[in-house]
């Protein structure tokens, strides 16, 4: 991709995907479409397609340096006049590297902004608000309270929200998340932002949630999806698992779950990369924004670096996932993970980061790729 933004005229893009044609008319774009985002088929009877991001660093490797670039440029188009304190918050599981790199970037000229994530992992006895996203594999949303007293103050007295995720289908998980946060008692809030890679929402979020919503993005424009009635719906395995699983998290390490303002790279400091060296940083469900750090470092060391992560959105091969590795989750729920375009001898080393002990990494993906683990704060 190259790190320039450019004017786009509208562009017309289509997948044909076993269950139906998705119709795609890209009408303002920051970066060339082809760029940002392939196509894909969700392994889910509620939704047949996805939209790949080919920035994101999730489902496709992406060079570090990439991520930022469009890290700034996401921040840059948020509003300046922003009242604050300013809460922005990263959508789990898919956007809350999205998310933080999209605070690190704003907080440089706001540091009256806070970072929290949504999760499906419990860390702490105090749950702030619950939400759905009613189309997703996992469809259920924590966001919890702030441990510590100054950021859960700033918090509930947050006047502006910039919520981030990786891309805006219809805008419905947006509205139920300002809903939940409002109705949990952040009740000053005077301006919302949505700010995704991409949005397909056609307005419909400032529709939702009223005229004091900004929508900002580095490609808009609408979709189409023409199902075929006589497709037969896919398998969809039980990832929506919302519990502490066997293998806990600490929260001392915490990244953004309880909140932040921001995250000191502080890990896998012993890691040395050799000039030209070809390594993927591989993060492991919503722990990805300390292993980015690492992966970030490294290249700025001379490393060829590619950033990606485990994941646990089903999705079938074919279009932009060439490739998929299945494996239990690291956290102890009994439920699958999956690792999409990170072969077997692809990359000279691969860093597999957990923020669980190194026992809990499936042994078959640490095999697979001949990885070497590395685990936050041990």
């Amino acid at each position: 991709m190259e790190q320039h933004l450019v004017d786009q005229a509208v562009t017309k893009l289509s997948a044909t995907l076993k269950r139906g044609v998705l119709q795609v008319d890209v009408e303002q774009a920051s970066i060339a479409p082809q760029s940002l985002f392939g196509f894909a088929e969700r392994r889910n009877p509620k939704r047949a397609f996805l939209f790949v991001s080919r920035v994101l660093g999730k489902h496709i490797p992406v060079k570090p340096s990439v991520m930022e670039f469009t890290y700034q440029a996401l921040a840059e188009k948020i509003p300046a006049d922003l009242p604050g304190p300013v809460l922005v918050v990263g959508m789990a599981e898919t956007a809350v590297g999205l998310g933080a790199g999209v605070h690190r970037a704003y907080a440089r000229s706001r540091p009256d902004s806070l970072y929290i994530v949504s999760t499906r992992h419990p860390v702490g006895d105090a749950i702030f608000a619950r939400f759905e996203e009613e189309h997703s594999h996992a469809s259920a949303h924590l966001v919890h309270e702030p441990v510590d007293a100054e950021l859960a103050s700033m918090m509930r007295e947050a006047r502006s929200l910039v919520l981030v995720d990786d891309e805006a289908s219809t805008g419905k998980t947006f509205v139920n998340l300002h809903r939940a946060l409002v109705d949990a008692g952040l009740g000053r809030i005077e301006r919302v932002v949505t700010c995704v890679l991409t949005d397909w929402s056609a307005g419909a979020v400032s529709a939702g949630i009223g005229q004091h919503a900004d929508q900002v993005s580095l490609l808009s424009g609408a979709y189409q999806f023409i199902e075929d009635p006589l497709a037969p719906l896919p398998d969809m395995p039980q990832t929506g698992t919302v519990a502490v699983g066997s293998w806990p998290i600490d929260p001392s390490n915490d990244w953004g779950r309880l909140g932040t303002r921001a995250v000191a790279d502080t890990f896998g400091l012993d890691i040395q990369a050799n000039p030209g060296e070809r390594i993927a940083v591989i993060g492991t469900g919503e722990f990805v924004w300390k292993p980015f750090l690492l992966a970030e470092r490294l290249e700025r060391a001379g490393a060829e670096v590619y950033f990606s992560s485990t994941t646990r959105s089903p999705i079938a091969l074919g279009h932009a996932i060439e490739h998929a590795l299945s494996f239990a989750d690291n956290y102890g729920l009994g439920i699958v993970n999956f690792l999409y375009n990170v072969a077997p001898g692809q990359f000279d080393r691969v860093l597999i980061c957990s923020e669980t002990d190194a026992q809990a990494m499936p042994v078959e993906l640490v095999q697979a790729l001949d990885a070497q683990v590395i685990v936050d704060g041990r």
